[in-house]
């Protein structure tokens, strides 16, 4: 039975930032003022006081804040991380008896009474100068308050026995100057308590009985956990004349791509590709001589997660693409695929680490009535359950060893979360810049729980959110407690396995919509990339969300020079997203009314730096309405005029008020990316 120290009399209640108790860490960024705060009470009148310590993990001293009651209890502080890695902290609180004592002691002198000779106070302006002659009703006489300096030269003493050095020294000098005081018997007292005493007891907080809340952790992570432009690509795609692409030509791309905003490149599995079942073009079941197969079919006889395609080079070009992406201010992303293909080393060396069936064959992959004979599942439920979480660990420590600091986890809701939460939390105490991104489009609380166990960042229902209602209900949770403390979104309006309803009409202005939609409703977004900026539009089926001609199943020619390629488009939103730092994070998202539903109108801001976007959501036909702005929630005045510039097409446009007209014609452009300068307000229309 633990020991139970029944006079802490304060509570400590209400925690945040916490994730489900304190069960999982909540997130932030280094750099960031993070705000802490408890309710925090005690009984009766005494005062209370409180602190917020906070250290890096692996320190073992802890700093400390005091904190500061806001209102009804609700106590709060700061600190600041200045490095990335698990952070500690914890809150106290205890029942201050100088401080509650002090101004009890405040309240007695001033209920003295002032004798006739003595100067009046401030306190006594409502006292008429020698008027009065008698002690008034209530006033302190005789012992009392004699008594109480006695009582603060006690507590001063006790609490200076706790403590060393020289504020020890001082706290029995003025608890010695107090005893003085009170054998004096004065008729009246002056406030003995200087500024310095307060500033000396502050210092030397009575921590006896002080309540302590549990240790609580915030996983710290770099700037680019909440800010990030993802380029996908397949590198097999890029070669010339009908040959297999290679790393050594996606080195000669990435300059191309940061040249546009990006800043993480991604690439679909870069190993091995299985023969046995091998899925030919549109995921045909029967495969051609030619056919390059699924790269998520992983494995063969030249090796499994940890080696390259042969087709696609060796660890030199590998190096030299690293190389290239560290000179062009670009990180490679690779895809963490956690299956197998029939041939990989693993079926024959671990096939423990399958699901075997009844007659002795492998179990494939499955989704009934969809088969994947080309990969086989692991088995996280084996009984060598120990030795395959070590193997899997050891891909990671593999590919971090060689520089990769961004994975993109393969559908990881379909291993078992205790593996995640192990992995995970290990690699980020050995190389917590390491980022992981969960492809995990399922069901909320499986989504929200692999955050929770570790996912850096995590893909979204963005791109199935396509009316205003939706869009903001969606952001509207994602923003708000407890989701943000724990899942960071990015926004993808397509992928290779997700061609959305929307985009296949074709039209340019759907794909405009959806990707400005994505780059700024959210500080982290992606495109599978030349799909994309070439407006790819065609499904494999009706009512399929599969592009036909697949580019998972074969090698696809893009001409990235085309005249339709919302490549310039790409980069007006990345070069908008790199030079406005409101759109760099989701907390300041705030949605304006409209009064047409298809117009959907929301701001972010950063100090005076306001973006206000407008996106018309009906990809076919012009859509016009008023705005309501809520002026005070961006920093303008509702009486002066001031300057949109649309960061799309450098128009520029005079607003005043909060109601103002809005025209978007799909066909031209469906959005506005208007900057406001909120400190420069015009003074009339002649500025412009």
């Amino acid at each position: 039975m633990t020991s139970f120290e029944g006079r802490r009399r304060v509570v400590i209640e209400e925690i945040k930032p916490v994730v489900d108790g304190g069960r999982f860490p909540a997130k932030r960024i280094v750099g960031d003022d993070i705000s802490v705060s408890a309710a925090i009470f005690s009984d009766g009148h005494d005062h209370v006081a409180a602190r917020l310590l906070y250290k890096p993990e692996e320190e073992k001293l802890w700093n400390s804040v005091p904190m500061h009651l806001v209102t009804n209890d609700i106590w709060t502080a700061q600190f600041t991380p200045d490095r990335i890695g698990v952070w500690l902290f914890r809150v106290e609180g205890w029942v201050d008896h100088f401080d509650t004592w002090s101004d009890q002691l405040s309240k007695r002198l001033l209920a003295q009474h002032r004798p006739a000779t003595q100067p009046a106070t401030v306190d006594d302006q409502s006292l008429e100068s020698g008027a009065q002659t008698k002690p008034p009703a209530g006033a302190e006489t005789g012992k009392e308050i004699p008594l109480a300096l006695l009582t603060g030269a006690k507590l001063l003493h006790e609490m200076a026995l706790e403590i060393k050095g020289s504020d020890a020294d001082q706290m029995k000098a003025v608890a010695s100057q107090f005893r003085h005081l009170a054998e004096e018997q004065r008729d009246y007292y002056d406030n003995p308590v200087t500024d310095d005493i307060k500033a000396l007891v502050a210092r030397n907080p009575d921590l006896r009985l002080a309540s302590a809340s549990d240790d609580f952790q915030i996983l710290v992570d770099r700037e680019r956990a909440r800010f990030s432009s993802w380029y996908e690509f397949f590198p097999r795609s890029l070669g010339l004349r009908g040959q297999h692409g290679t790393l050594r030509d996606a080195a000669e791309l990435i300059p191309s791509i940061a040249s546009a905003g990006f800043d993480v490149i991604y690439l679909p599995p870069i190993h091995p590709i299985g023969r046995a079942y091998r899925k030919g073009k549109n995921n045909n079941v029967e495969a051609g001589a030619e056919d390059v197969g699924s790269p998520w079919a992983i494995g063969n006889e030249d090796g499994g997660h940890t080696a390259i395609a042969p087709e696609l080079g060796g660890f030199d070009d590998f190096k030299q693409m690293m190389k290239v992406a560290l000179q062009n201010g670009v990180e490679i992303a690779l895809d963490i695929a956690f299956q197998c293909s029939p041939d990989h080393p693993w079926v024959k060396s671990h096939p423990e680490w399958f699901s075997i069936r009844p007659d002795g064959s492998i179990q494939y992959a499955e989704n009934p009535p969809k088969k994947y004979q080309d990969i086989y599942p692991l088995n996280f439920e084996s009984s060598d359950w120990r030795a395959l979480w070590e193997e899997l660990f050891n891909v990671f420590a593999f590919w971090i060893q060689r520089g990769v600091k961004i994975f993109r986890v393969d559908n990881p809701h379909t291993k078992a979360f205790p593996f995640w939460e192990w992995c995970i939390s290990r690699i980020k105490r050995l190389h917590p810049e390491v980022i992981f991104l969960s492809e995990a489009f399922t069901r909320p609380h499986v989504m929200y729980g692999l955050a929770k166990r570790g996912f850096t960042q995590s893909y979204t229902y963005f791109t199935w959110r396509t009316t205003k209602q939706e869009l903001e209900e969606y952001m509207t949770e994602l923003i708000s407690e407890p989701v943000c403390e724990f899942f960071r979104p990015n926004f993808w309006p397509n992928t290779p396995d997700i061609l959305p309803a929307i985009l296949q009409t074709g039209l340019r202005a759907a794909f405009v919509q959806r990707v400005v939609l994505a780059a700024t409703l959210s500080s982290n977004y992606g495109v599978y990339g030349p799909a994309y900026e070439l407006l790819e539009s065609e499904r494999l089926r009706e009512k399929s969300e599969e592009y036909a001609n697949s580019e998972k199943y074969e090698i696809r020619r893009w001409d990235r020079d085309h005249e339709r390629s919302l490549m310039p488009l790409l980069k007006t939103l990345n070069d908008a997203r790199m030079a406005h730092a409101g759109l760099q994070r989701n907390d300041t998202l705030h949605f304006h009314p409209t009064d047409n539903p298809e117009l959907i109108c929301y701001s972010k801001t950063s100090g005076s730096d306001v973006i206000l976007v407008v996106v018309n959501l009906d990809v076919n036909n012009t859509q016009s309405g008023w705005t309501d702005l809520h002026l005070s929630q961006i920093g303008l005045a509702s009486d002066r005029p001031y300057l949109c510039s649309d960061l799309l097409d450098s128009s520029t446009y005079v607003w005043n008020g909060s109601r103002n007209f809005i025209r978007l014609d799909p066909a031209v452009m469906p959005a506005h990316v208007f900057h406001i300068d909120g400190s420069n307000h015009l003074e009339n229309e002649a500025h412009v």
